[in-house]
């Protein structure tokens, strides 16, 4: 299980990268084991402010479609536009070419709440 220290990490299993103002968010390489194969991602939230724990999208694997919640409140300014070609890269590379958003980051102090690797892996039993 691939779980990179730099990264933050939600209860909802997503990771986030924070640089300066900015983070990227994607789901880590547990929950989309957990999936299965990913088929589609929609973001229907680009260029929209959103509050912490808000829906900004989907996930849809073969049996399900699960919702994904912002883990800090900001402005969504970019969607990962290769997911709608490749959604798989989800699967094959969930800290890389599968990360889904970037928010501008609008209450910074929000950072402190997400969990570390050690928290997450924890959360997971790993």
């Amino acid at each position: 299980m691939n779980i990179p220290s730099e990264l933050k990490y939600t209860k909802d299993h997503e990771w986030i990268a924070i640089n300066g103002d900015v983070a990227t968010i994607g789901i880590t390489d547990f929950a989309q084991s957990e999936l299965g194969d990913i088929v589609y991602v929609e973001v229907e939230t680009l260029d929209e402010t959103l509050d912490a724990d808000e829906i900004f999208g989907t996930v849809e694997a073969v049996k399900t479609v699960s919702d994904l919640f912002l883990p800090l409140s900001g402005e969504i300014i970019e969607f990962n536009e290769a997911l709608e070609d490749e959604p798989e890269s989800v699967n094959t590379d969930p800290y890389g070419t599968g990360w889904m958003i970037k928010v501008k980051i609008s209450d910074v102090s929000q950072v402190e709440r997400l969990m570390s690797s050690e928290d997450y892996k924890a959360l997971i039993g790993a």
